[in-house]
């Protein structure tokens, strides 16, 4: 039995969907936000140190955290030849590669965007409001939005190629990346103009293991 450490509204979110797909038992562990850093609570640090999600325990006492690598070691130990590639294919490079590019590339502006609308919207003394608001706005406009931007024009192109990240066939790539697509929709500037980003995500929504995990998992903000 598999438990997964499950922080709301958080990339473990992902991890339920991946045990979902593959039909795997597990349990959930469930920790919420803090309502006002929004950060996870203390007692994560007692399953791992950095107490962060996702965490996931095995049944021999394993300690899995990060994303990439428990969706690679679960599938590996798990998946039975499902969700991956065949290894030293061109679509196993491609798999590999959207793992890494997930959280190596794509999450960065996404996040610095979120800490700067954070920064403009919070509460300051009035004089250091204007000041403020004009360093968000200009690292938005000079570096962070056109990242933004650049990254989505990739992934959209890149599913020109091809129906899933790694090829024609669904896979734990495309679990890797359903944090980073939903992120940029939310808050990132998707919307209808990126067609095939957006008929992936409508693709991925539909499919029932993503549906079981929000049940068991719980709201979803991202979504919204």
């Amino acid at each position: 039995m598999l438990t997964v450490h499950h922080l709301n509204n958080s990339r473990s979110q992902r991890v339920l969907w991946l045990l979902e797909e593959l039909g795997l038992p597990y349990e959930i562990v469930h920790y919420q936000r803090d309502p006002n850093t929004m950060l996870a609570p203390a007692s994560l640090r007692a399953v791992h140190p950095l107490g962060k999600s996702p965490v996931v325990t095995t049944e021999d006492g394993l300690v899995l955290a990060e994303s990439g690598a428990i969706i690679e070691t679960v599938i590996e130990r798990y998946g039975q030849g499902r969700l991956a590639p065949a290894p030293l294919t061109p679509e196993a490079l491609r798999y590999r590669y959207w793992l890494h590019f997930a959280e190596g590339t794509a999450m960065s502006p996404l996040l610095l965007k979120l800490v700067f609308d954070r920064i403009e919207s919070s509460k300051m003394p009035f004089f250091a409001k204007p000041v403020a608001k004009a360093i968000a706005a200009k690292a938005k406009s000079a570096f962070i939005l056109p990242n933004i931007a650049s990254h989505l024009n990739y992934m959209e192109a890149e599913l020109g190629k091809s129906e899933w990240f790694a090829g024609d066939a669904f896979s734990g790539a495309d679990i890797q990346m359903s944090f980073v697509v939903e992120a940029a929709h939310a808050r990132g500037g998707l919307d209808a103009k990126r067609s095939k980003l957006m008929a992936w995500l409508a693709r991925i929504h539909a499919r029932p293991a993503y549906r079981q995990a929000l049940e068991r998992g719980g709201p979803y903000e991202l979504l919204n």
